[in-house]
C-alpha cells in the first residue's frame, strides 16, 4: 500500500471510532471538455495547501504526506504556497506537520510543522536529511490498526491534552 492508502485507512479507522474527524483534501480543477461522463481535458484550477485536515478534540489539524526513495527529504517537493500555509495554520493555533515516508527504510516520520518552519529558517539545503527527522521528527511505527498511527504521536507530542 502507498502511504496516501494507509492514511486514508487509519482516518477511516478514525472516523468510525470516534477518535477523529480526518479527510483527504482534493486538488481543485477546472473541466475543459467531458465526453460520456469521462473528464477527456481539465487543468488544476489554483495551487492546493495541504493533503489531509480535520478535527482532533477541538483542535484543527493539517498536514501533508510525502514519500520519498531519498535518506532526504527533497524541498522541491513542497511547493512556496504550501509552505506558507502551513505557517498560516501555525500561527493561528492549528496543529500542522509533515509525514514522510522514507521508502528505502520503511521507515516514517511525522515533523511537526514549527521544526519543519525552523529547519527552512536556519538551514540553506535543498532537502532535509533523515538525520533531522531522526533528531526532531517521530518515527511511526507500523501498527495492524491503525496502519499509520499519528494520533499517538499528537497525544503524546503535539499539545494535546
Amino acid at each position: 500500500m502507498t502511504l496516501e492508502a494507509e492514511l486514508n485507512d487509519s482516518n477511516k479507522y478514525y472516523l468510525d471510532n470516534d477518535i477523529a474527524v480526518i479527510y483527504k483534501k482534493p486538488t481543485p480543477i477546472k473541466v475543459v471538455k467531458q465526453v460520456n461522463e469521462k473528464i477527456v481535458s481539465a487543468y488544476f484550477e489554483k495551487p492546493s495547501t495541504t493533503d489531509y485536515n480535520g478535527l482532533y478534540k477541538g483542535k484543527y489539524i493539517d498536514f501533508e504526506a510525502k514519500e520519498t526513495k531519498k535518506s532526504s527529504f527533497p524541498l522541491d517537493n513542497i511547493h512556496h504556497h504550501q509552505i506558507k500555509h502551513i505557517e498560516n495554520v501555525l500561527k493561528h493555533g492549528g496543529i500542522c506537520f509533515l509525514i514522510v515516508r522514507f521508502t528505502k527504510l520503511n521507515e516514517t516520520y511525522l515533523l511537526f510543522g514549527e521544526d519543519f518552519t525552523y529547519f527552512l529558517e536556519h538551514e540553506t539545503r535543498k532537502s532535509i536529511p533523515l538525520s533531522y527527522f531522526k533528531e526532531k521528527g517521530y518515527l511511526i511505527k507500523d501498527k495492524l490498526m491503525p496502519k499509520v498511527d499519528y494520533i499517538e504521536i499528537i497525544n503524546k507530542y503535539g499539545g494535546i491534552l
